[in-house]
């Protein structure tokens, strides 16, 4: 449906082999094109199951409109602690 959508999500880190990772996240529309305001990354020492990337931003969308979450390392490997990590959304206008 046409409208304003609040969208949020919550990336936790886990360490794979190194805390050198560089955690990064961001929201995108129609699999293709990242929304402003989403992109967000920990550029310090990780620490396992304590350092999260918080993500939230306004998106004007239309009918047939997609909006997934995509993250990522950079620097070295690292995993997403799943119990930890959410996404959701919701219309506010």
């Amino acid at each position: 449906m046409d409208g304003t959508y609040l969208f949020g999500a919550t990336l936790m880190y886990k360490v794979n082999a190194s805390t050198t990772a560089r955690m990064r996240g961001r929201l995108v529309l129609n699999g293709t094109t990242e929304i402003r305001g989403s992109l967000g990354e920990i550029s310090a020492t990780h620490v396992s199951l304590a350092t999260a990337i918080w993500l939230q931003t306004l998106v004007p969308l239309t009918a047939g409109d997609t909006v997934e979450l995509q993250g990522y390392f950079r620097v070295a490997d690292g995993y997403f602690a799943a119990d930890h990590t959410s996404f959701w959304g919701c219309k506010v206008d």
